[in-house]
């Protein structure tokens, strides 16, 4: 998946935005202010990181060269994923997925009760 693809989809999901916290080079794709995912652009081949219920991400581990504990993560629950062409697209983007749907689950209340009310409005 060509990176151009990767942040079209990440900030087409509900209420997500990208923000540059740690450099300039890193994207961070936060929903309501937490972060789901983050993209390392500028090693060959890139990275994506992103969270995953503990037990998947260890199962993707064993089972793909492309998957390895989260860089600079909880290694837990983050996930790094080389873009390197050998994880399909449709698999890649069903663990974008679950990423967020888990962060968006974790959140208070009140902020999944506004990103409910920002749908309406689309």
């Amino acid at each position: 998946m060509d990176l151009d693809r990767l942040f079209a989809y990440l900030v087409s999901l509900r209420g997500v935005v990208e923000e540059r916290p740690f450099t300039p080079e890193i994207p961070v794709f936060k929903v309501m202010g937490k972060m789901f995912a983050y993209v390392s652009p500028n090693v060959s081949p890139p990275l994506l990181t992103i969270k995953l219920e503990p037990l998947h991400g260890q199962l993707l581990r064993s089972t793909y060269a492309a998957v390895m504990p989260g860089y600079h993560m909880n290694k837990d629950h983050w996930n790094s994923v080389s873009l390197d062409g050998s994880v399909s697209e449709d698999e890649l983007l069903s663990w974008i997925d679950e990423s967020y749907d888990l962060v968006v689950e974790n959140l208070p209340h009140q902020a999944r009760k506004k990103l409910a009310e920002e749908q309406k409005k689309s």
